[in-house]
């Protein structure tokens, strides 16, 4: 990477977005429009009660197959679950025009690429969403 800085934001949303072989452009759009209504930040009361839109937040994308990690055989994760960059590509640069269309600025990592990810967490609220079992 050669210590250059390819995305940041300052508040918002870090989504790690891992892409496997079933997944569609369908499934873009229904998590990006899952992530941008999420009632994840504190209104004035403290409660979860508003979304990145409604915060005027902004989104970093940082492309992740190793959320599709498999580990149950064996030491060494397998990665079989996690689509090929020919489909993964497309999809990942999908999600973030879905994001951009509802308005919210979105930053990204470099698809594919080692990255070092420096963030403050405040919370921490961490939360797992897949659209295969959802629909």
């Amino acid at each position: 990477m050669s210590g250059r800085k390819i995305g940041s934001i300052k508040e918002g949303l870090l989504v790690y977005l891992g892409i496997t072989h079933e997944d569609s452009e369908r499934d873009a759009a229904y998590i990006a429009e899952k992530i941008a209504g999420l009632r994840i930040f504190e209104d004035a009361e403290g409660k979860m009660n508003l979304s990145v839109q409604d915060t005027h937040g902004e989104i970093l994308v940082v492309s992740q197959f190793t959320l599709y990690a498999d580990t149950r055989k064996g030491k060494r994760p397998s990665y079989s679950s996690a689509a090929s960059p020919e489909k993964a590509i497309p999809l990942y640069q999908s999600f973030i025009d879905h994001i951009r269309n509802l308005s919210i600025p979105c930053a990204t990592g470099e698809f594919g690429a080692s990255m070092d990810v420096a963030y403050v967490n405040k919370g921490p609220v961490t939360i797992l969403l897949d659209s295969n079992k959802t629909f």
